[in-house]
């Protein structure tokens, strides 16, 4: 296990000293961002990833989802190239392999999997595909069910030395650990960093597999609403896409997901705003910084 430096804290003026690249060019210099998720009944949760994706800076964005639901996103978000995939009869996506999904994941820049999923198995076997069609330097965001699936068999990234993130919450990171996390949840954001050899980033805590550590102190009580989680996973997958190292985008999306909520709460009070509220808070406050 590496050895762990002391927390740093995620200040505003840390990030301006980790500065973002700064594409020049057209869409194509910023990447293209692949959400992969959503459900009959949660279409919802890859809108949020996606527009949180392009309002990071993401240049291209496209959404995999339920085929039930692929008409309705396409409306939603005109911007993306939006494709159904299999479903099954009770609404989930389907683990039958997609050959657009394959095209799409091999020609992204980052993929995000897990916003939306409900169903365990079928989303093994989709984590499978995903991988599989990614090019090995392809970032991955994995978030929610991926991570439930990625319990199942960690040497998926362990073993496979791709630039990846994971978002877990408590819940989440119970079943990445194998038990339930204690107080310290910097110290199980590391274990885990190592454990995956992935960057991780729970509740606010980052780890890096190779040591380093952060904290964000802004977050507060209104982030807990339900679609904040999958805002902060596009959040990263844009940060990403743009250029940034898993480890920076994880601190810089740690820090203006909390900082978004704060400007929000004149508005809204502490635990009044929505996750939706958040996606137009983000350019400014990426640009503030």
């Amino acid at each position: 296990m590496p050895n762990r430096s002391e927390p740093q804290v995620i200040t505003a003026g840390l990030l301006r000293d980790w500065a973002l690249p700064v594409p020049t060019g057209g869409k194509e210099t910023r990447g293209t961002v692949l959400v992969v998720g959503g459900s009959r009944v949660t279409p919802g949760a890859v809108l949020l990833a996606g527009v949180a994706a392009l309002r990071a800076g993401a240049g291209v964005l496209q959404l995999a989802a339920a085929e039930s639901t692929a008409a309705a996103l396409s409306i939603q978000v005109p911007e993306a190239l939006v494709v159904g995939l299999p479903e099954t009869a009770d609404g989930a996506v389907a683990g039958r392999r997609s050959p657009r999904l394959d095209e799409l994941a091999a020609d992204a820049d980052v993929i995000a999997v897990g916003p939306g999923l409900h169903d365990i198995d079928e989303t093994r076997v989709l984590l499978h595909q995903v991988l599989d069609a990614a090019g090995k330097h392809t970032s991955l965001v994995l978030d929610a069910y991926a991570l439930g699936a990625l319990s199942h068999e960690p040497a998926l990234l362990a073993e496979a030395g791709r630039p990846a993130v994971l978002t877990p919450n408590l819940t989440e990171a119970r079943h990445l650990l194998g038990r339930d996390p204690g107080d310290d949840l910097a110290a199980e954001a590391a274990e885990l960093a190592d454990r995956y050899r992935a960057v991780v980033s729970l509740y606010g805590h980052v780890a890096d597999p190779d040591g380093r550590r952060w904290r964000e102190e802004s977050g507060d009580a209104g982030l807990g609403t339900s679609g904040s989680g999958d805002v902060r996973a596009g959040l990263l997958a844009g940060l990403l896409s743009r250029g940034a190292a898993p480890a920076q985008a994880a601190c810089w999306a740690a820090f203006a997901h909390a900082v978004s909520g704060q400007r929000l709460i004149p508005r809204f009070g502490r635990i009044g705003f929505l996750a939706r509220e958040l996606l137009d808070e983000i350019p400014q406050t990426l640009a503030t910084i």
